[in-house]
């Protein structure tokens, strides 16, 4: 993609955002957001499939892939897509994550961005999976190392867009946390009782 086809595809979703917060995702329509950011409704539809695109797509879900990939192959698989996760948290930019926050908030309020978010989480997830198998990992072990890792995060992202009362990281570092390293497990006791 172009620096000048980013730029236009950023001020797209920027503009998207602004007319959501003011008037309400129902109330706005695609051709309010293209006169709204400059360009005509078709450019919209060359960057945005659907309104609900502009709301939930991301380009993140490759970046996220190479940090898991990333992690050391001695971890379990768990705790390597736990903590590529993690680590993408604290590496997106700056006007990333404030732009995440409104998308996110819009995306637990609304029914049928709620809906599409899942849809979101699995396509992050196939291209997670996807990176783990080209690493030797066997696909049962990969889908669901990624599946409840990525449930974890779904639920601090909607846990953070609905209430919004710690930073995002916070949020995603609590839900991820509960899948932490596991502790090793109690030695059989060896007494007879």
């Amino acid at each position: 993609m172009s620096n000048r086809s980013a730029e236009t595809r950023a001020r797209i979703q920027q503009r998207a955002l602004e007319l959501f917060a003011r008037d309400g995702y129902a109330a706005t329509r695609v051709v309010d957001i293209a006169a709204a950011a400059g360009v005509s409704h078709m450019t919209f539809f060359r960057h945005f499939p659907t309104k609900e695109d502009v709301v939930l797509d991301d380009p993140f879900d490759p970046f996220i892939a190479d940090l898991i990939a990333a992690q050391p192959r001695d971890l379990p698989v768990l705790e390597r897509v736990r903590l590529g996760l993690l680590t993408s948290a604290t590496e997106l930019p700056e006007w990333a994550v404030a732009q995440t926050r409104e998308r996110i908030r819009l995306a637990a309020c609304e029914p049928a961005l709620r809906a599409r978010l899942s849809e979101q989480l699995r396509t992050t997830e196939r291209c997670i999976v996807a990176r783990l198998i080209e690493q030797a990992t066997d696909p049962l072990t990969a889908s669901t190392a990624t599946a409840a890792c990525l449930a974890a995060l779904r639920v601090a992202l909607l846990d953070w867009g609905e209430h919004g009362d710690e930073t995002l990281n916070d949020r995603i570092r609590a839900a991820l946390g509960v899948l932490g390293p596991a502790e090793a497990p109690c030695e059989p006791s060896t007494n007879a009782e």
